[in-house]
């Protein structure tokens, strides 16, 4: 039992301690989706705060802080995905 729960905290401090490549891919995809649907100019500060955080998290992987960098790629894809929701809501007031 006792090697079965240490074999566990192994495993999640394994996990933990790679490098978060799918959240980084998730942050950047995020962007580029909302800088397609507009967010530079409905969304400019959102999207910003999105980039600003994907730049930190890329010099925080870099040093190998990866929890930080999966902190920061998280944030950058919220923010990329507000400023796709509000560049969304913006197209559609949009007079055609």
């Amino acid at each position: 039992m006792a090697g079965a729960v240490v074999a566990l905290l192994l495993l999640i401090a394994a996990c933990q301690a790679a490098p978060p490549v799918q959240e980084m891919s998730d942050a950047r995809q995020a962007i580029t989706v909302a800088r397609e649907a507009g967010a530079v100019k409905f969304a400019g500060a959102e999207l910003k705060d999105a980039e600003v955080s994907l730049e930190s998290a890329q010099r925080k992987l870099a040093e190998g802080a990866y929890a930080q960098a999966r902190r920061d790629a998280l944030q950058a894809r919220n923010k990329a995905l507000a400023a796709l929701s509000i560049a969304e809501n913006a197209a559609a007031q949009q007079p055609k």
